[in-house]
Order: structure tokens, then C-alpha cells, then sequence
């Protein structure tokens, strides 16, 4: 790749700024002085700024808490997006893995891994998500069957089944708490599959994306990279889907 663009994706300043960067003589390239933006550079070249090594990785992971009010979107003329939180700093190529509604909050997963994230998003994939979820409405043994079986929604859809686990009912406020465990991300799924049952959701949260679970320390709209142990669970689940994939194929 082109030394700027190598230096861009490493979040060290705008492709403008580092190309001056480059022309003023600040970056070496093994040691030596290199003045062309445009340079060929593979990652395991020692490439230096200012005297710091740079260190390049392809791939970045993400865990943000993901605040109501924010679109799931890489980008929205008018509503501010889960990448604006991260600043103009970030990597371009970021992306949010699967969508949460407008208004649900927690667990958001954002990499350039494309991979990882068709795999962890297939339904065939059996990656379990976990929300908690506050409904108007009490929730029933009749419904935690339905969810078991796999309730339909319209005509045609049928969820694939899920799990309901109430951890809570309000009979003065009319309300229930649950848990809600799915392996799809169907527009609305879990809003929906409560209105099949006759509950309005309230209040929806992500709790967690297979081995990932957010951070409790992590406030709404905050973000840090993923461990080093979370990064090699999600990894481990990616590739054990593929391989079960493989099988099925």
C-alpha cells in the first residue's frame, strides 16, 4: 500500500497532513528518509514518524456501548451515527457489526474485519445474542413457549426460535423484565415478537454477541478496543463457524 495511506490507517493524521509529513523528511523507511507519499510499503516494513516506530495492523475491534438516539450507520446526513462517536481520528473502514434500533442501547461491536462479521452475524452461524429487554404488559409461560417454538411475524416470517427469560413482573406498573436471547437480527425482530405476544417494548438492551459481553464499565456512548482474550474469542467462534460451515456445505 502507499506509505500515507499506511500512516492513515494507523489513525497518525489526515492523508494531507502526512504527506507533508513524508515530504519534510519525518518518515523513515528502514532507517532511511523517505520523501514519496506514494512509496510502496508492505505491514512488516519498519516504517518510523518522528523517531516512534509504527506498527501496522489490518484489522481494529471496537466495543462501544451504544447510547439511544445514535443510527447504527456508518454515515447519516442528518442524525449523528455510531462512527461519529468515535471521532474523525478513526479509521475510515470501520464499520458497525449487525444494527441496533435507534433507540436500543448496549453491546455495538465496530471493525474493518468483513469476514468475522458475516460469520458472526449468520443465522446458521447458532452466535447467540442477549438482550434485556423492559415490556408493557406481563409476560407468560405462553409466552416464553411461543418464543421456544419460534413466533411469526406477518404472514410469511417466522423467527427462528428463541429464548425468554423473565427475571421480573410489576403487576402495579403493568410491567415485565426479561431476557432475550436470539440468533438472528431481523428490522425490529425482538420489538416485534413481543407485539406478537401483546407486549409493547419499553426499554431494549444488548447485554452480548456470543463470547462478547459489555464491559459494565463501559458508560453509554463510550468505547475502547478489545482485549487481547476478547479479540481471540471472537476469533475462535469465527473460524469454528466457517469450519461447521464447511461441513454443512
Amino acid at each position: 500500500m502507499r506509505l500515507d495511506r499506511f500512516l492513515a490507517d494507523m489513525n497518525l493524521g489526515t492523508r494531507k497532513e502526512l504527506k507533508k509529513a513524508i515530504r519534510d523528511g519525518r518518515v523513515l523507511v528502514g532507517g532511511i528518509p523517505e520523501r514519496d507519499p506514494g512509496r510502496t510499503v508492505e505491514a512488516g516494513d519498519e516504517v518510523s514518524l518522528d523517531g516512534a516506530l509504527v506498527s501496522y495492523h489490518a484489522y481494529e475491534y471496537w466495543m462501544m456501548n451504544k447510547p439511544s438516539g445514535v443510527l447504527t450507520a456508518t454515515m447519516d446526513k442528518k442524525q449523528k451515527t455510531v462512527l461519529d462517536l468515535l471521532g474523525p481520528e478513526r479509521r475510515k473502514d470501520l464499520f458497525p457489526v449487525g444494527r441496533l434500533d435507534r433507540d436500543t442501547t448496549g453491546l455495538l461491536l465496530l471493525t474493518n474485519d468483513g469476514m468475522l462479521a458475516h460469520r458472526l452475524l449468520a443465522p446458521k452461524s447458532h452466535v447467540d445474542k442477549v438482550y434485556r429487554v423492559l415490556v408493557r404488559g406481563i409476560l407468560t409461560e405462553e409466552d416464553q413457549r411461543a418464543f421456544s417454538s419460534g413466533i411469526r411475524i406477518g404472514e410469511d416470517l417466522v423467527c427462528l426460535p428463541a429464548a425468554l427469560a423473565v427475571t421480573k413482573t410489576d403487576a402495579s406498573e403493568n410491567t415485565s423484565e426479561a431476557l432475550v436471547t436470539i440468533r438472528e437480527g431481523k428490522f425490529h425482530q425482538i420489538k416485534k415478537m413481543m407485539a406478537a405476544c401483546g407486549k409493547e417494548v419499553l426499554t431494549l438492551k444488548r447485554l452480548s454477541m456470543g463470547p462478547l459481553a459489555l464491559d459494565p464499565a463501559l458508560q453509554e456512548g463510550e468505547v475502547r478496543p478489545l482485549t487481547e482474550e476478547e479479540t481471540a474469542a471472537l476469533l475462535e467462534v469465527s473460524q469454528s463457524t466457517a469450519a461447521e460451515g464447511t461441513k454443512l456445505s
